[in-house]
C-alpha cells in the first residue's frame, strides 16, 4: 500500500513513520530542500522536492499506484487546492488537512469528503474527557477482528439501507447527516452526503473498500 503526504510537518512525519513501521511505502513531497536532506537519512521512504498542489508534482508519485493522498501543509488553503488537484489527477482517496473549520463547509461542497481537522478533533476530545468519556479507550473496546468501516454515500447508493447488502458479520451502527451524530435504528433511507459507519469482521475490510471505495473504476475515470 502507497501513501503520499504533502508537506514534511509535525503531523505528515509523526503518521508516516508508523506506517513506514507497518511496511507501509511511504512518499513524502517538501517544498524545502533542507528540510528532505535532514529527513532522508532516518526515514527509509521516497521524497519528492517540490509543490505538492502542481499536476506535474503529484503525476511523479503515481496516482493509480496510490492509495492515499494526505494533504498536510501548514496552509489550509493550499490543502484544498492539493486535494482538488489530486482528485483531478486520479488518486484514489484525497485526505486534506484544515485547521479552520470554517473551511469545512466549502470543503464538503467542493466534494472532498475526506477533510480532516486536527484541532476540531483534539477539541471534540479535550471537551469530551471532562465529562468523563474517553474516546481513547476504544482500544480496549473494539477487540479481536472488529473493525469499523465508514464511507459517504453519493447519489448512486441513494435508498434503503438493505441495498448495501452487507456481508455477513457487518452491521451499518450510526450514520453522519449534516455533522450531526445519528443511531441507525428500524427503517434507514440513505441520503447523498451521508457519513455511514459500520462494525465489522476484519475479514471484510477488503470487499467493503472495493464495493464503496472501486479504486479501478476512479482511475479509469481521472486517465
Amino acid at each position: 500500500m502507497r501513501v503520499v503526504f504533502i508537506g514534511a510537518g509535525e503531523l505528515s512525519l509523526s503518521t508516516a513513520r508508523i506506517l513506514i513501521k507497518r511496511g507501509y511505502e511511504v512518499v513524502i513531497i517538501e517544498q524545502e530542500r533542507e528540510k528532505i536532506d535532514e529527513l532522508a537519512d532516518e526515514m527509509d521512504c521516497g521524497f519528492i522536492h517540490g509543490d505538492g498542489s502542481k499536476p506535474a508534482i503529484l503525476r511523479e508519485v503515481g496516482p493509480k499506484q496510490t492509495d492515499v493522498l494526505f494533504c498536510l501543509t501548514k496552509n489550509d488553503q493550499d490543502n484544498i487546492i492539493a486535494g482538488l488537484v489530486g482528485r483531478s489527477q486520479g488518486f484514489h482517496r484525497v485526505v486534506p488537512s484544515i485547521r479552520d473549520e470554517e473551511f469545512q463547509t466549502i470543503c464538503n461542497e467542493l466534494g472532498l469528503k475526506d477533510t480532516i481537522s486536527p484541532t476540531g478533533t483534539i477539541s471534540r476530545y479535550l471537551a469530551d474527557m471532562l465529562t468523563g468519556i474517553d474516546f481513547l479507550e476504544l482500544s480496549t473496546i473494539i477487540k479481536d477482528e472488529a473493525r469499523f468501516f465508514s464511507f459517504t454515500v453519493d447519489k448512486q447508493k441513494e435508498g434503503s439501507i438493505e441495498d448495501l447488502d452487507l456481508p455477513e458479520e457487518a452491521k451499518a451502527v450510526c450514520y453522519y447527516r449534516e455533522g450531526n451524530f445519528n443511531i441507525i435504528e428500524g427503517e434507514y433511507t440513505l441520503k447523498a452526503d451521508d457519513e455511514v459507519v459500520i462494525l465489522t469482521h476484519s475479514r471484510n475490510l477488503s470487499t467493503l473498500q472495493k464495493r464503496f471505495f472501486p479504486k479501478d473504476e476512479q482511475n479509469e475515470q481521472g486517465s
